[in-house]
């Protein structure tokens, strides 16, 4: 059975974002004029998800998770499924927020929560097929590696709203 361990860091963080000043006109110039091109402004559609501060090596595809190893951005709640030491596992990620993770992990017949909030804060999970634990504070700059016998989970906060996920096999 897997153990469950939540210790989530409060901090209060106050972040601002300003208009998107990519297309701003070139301030004048004594030059000679160049042809300019424009760009039309970028639009989100509600499915998109936002540009995460920081980049993964899958993006933000839970299925590049699914051979038990992957980085990927989340920015909404989602359910990766990928191989576990004993079988099939699922991480469902139920929270995600500026500096917030929440998650549960399913593996075997066992079940594990994690969550943080704050600043380069995180969780690491670790399961085994005779059990498995939880860890959580501070990640920042870290990555998991992997443990014979073991995949390992790596959950870390992000300033704009999504979330770093490493999952490691041996």
């Amino acid at each position: 059975m897997l153990t469950a361990l939540t210790a989530p860091a409060v901090l209060a963080v106050a972040a601002c974002d300003g208009p998107d000043q990519t297309d701003a006109a070139p301030p004048p110039s004594s030059s000679p004029e160049r042809p300019t091109t424009s760009r039309p402004p970028a639009t989100q559609s509600a499915a998109e998800e936002p540009a995460p501060s920081v980049s993964a090596a899958d993006g933000h595809d839970p299925r590049a998770c699914a051979d038990g190893n992957c980085e990927i951005t989340v920015s909404r709640p989602v359910t990766v499924r990928f191989q576990g030491p004993g079988g099939p596992a699922t991480l469902s990620v139920t929270e995600v927020g500026p500096d917030r993770i929440e998650y549960a992990v399913k593996s075997g017949g066992g079940r594990t929560e994690g969550g943080a909030s704050g600043p380069g804060q995180g969780c690491l999970t670790v399961l085994r097929e005779n059990g498995g634990g939880n860890s959580c504070g501070g990640l920042s700059g870290t990555r998991p590696s992997a443990q014979p016998g073991s995949v390992v989970i790596q959950a870390t906060t992000g300033t704009d709203g999504t979330a770093l996920l490493h999952i490691v096999s041996s």
